[in-house]
């Protein structure tokens, strides 16, 4: 059966459509204006081996936040609605991912309840890049634990996410956006000696 899910917000602040593919190879092809975060979709797709296509659009004009909260609520809507009644799967998971100077710790729990614990440690200021027309950009780093809010609460999983240490904010969001779907796929990974049964003691996650 394939594990694949499309998810459309449109609201008067976003437009998001998203295509998940949970038993994928690592492709992402979305439209996404924000160069940073794109790089972090980019890294959760190919570590997840997660397939995930669309286009993301928003009033960045007013900042990043909208577009970023939103995406992560699509994206763990395309999680939530790709697992249906979440049969067969190992249900939870977690990843320590090594970047550099920085160790990073991902724990997901799919046992149909939202709630996010982030503590990243970043120190707020924005990372400033060139965008692809030659004018500086940035990544609103605020808008990092904003995401995660966003997909824990589509998702309807619990989530870790914690520095153990480090010092670049790059290596502490990308190294957490790593160790998360590393977590994520052993999450929704199915076990075969579990043959196609509820993983919960209820009988149903709720």
């Amino acid at each position: 059966m394939d594990r694949i899910a499309t998810v459309e917000r449109n609201t008067k602040e976003t437009q998001i459509t998203l295509t998940l593919n949970l038993d994928g190879s690592g492709n992402c092809d979305v439209k996404n204006p924000i160069g940073f975060f794109d790089h972090m979709l980019q890294a959760f797709c190919k570590h997840g081996l997660f397939d995930l296509k669309g286009e993301l659009k928003g009033d960045l004009e007013v900042d990043q936040h909208h577009l970023i909260e939103d995406t992560g609520i699509s994206l763990g809507m395309c999680f939530a609605k790709a697992l249906g009644d979440c049969a067969g799967i190992r249900r939870a998971g977690c990843f320590i991912y090594p970047m550099d100077e920085s160790l990073l710790q991902a724990s997901v729990d799919f046992g149909g309840r939202s709630f996010l614990v982030c503590d990243a440690k970043l120190t707020g200021i924005p990372l400033v890049s060139i965008g692809q027309d030659g004018e500086q950009a940035s990544f609103q780093t605020d808008c990092f634990e904003d995401f995660w809010q966003g997909f824990v609460s589509g998702a309807k999983c619990n989530l870790h996410l914690d520095t153990i240490r480090g010092r670049s904010d790059h290596h502490k969001m990308e190294g957490l956006f790593k160790a998360a779907s590393r977590a994520i796929s052993s999450a929704v990974e199915i076990d075969p000696r579990r043959k196609g049964t509820i993983p919960s003691t209820k009988g149903v996650i709720v």
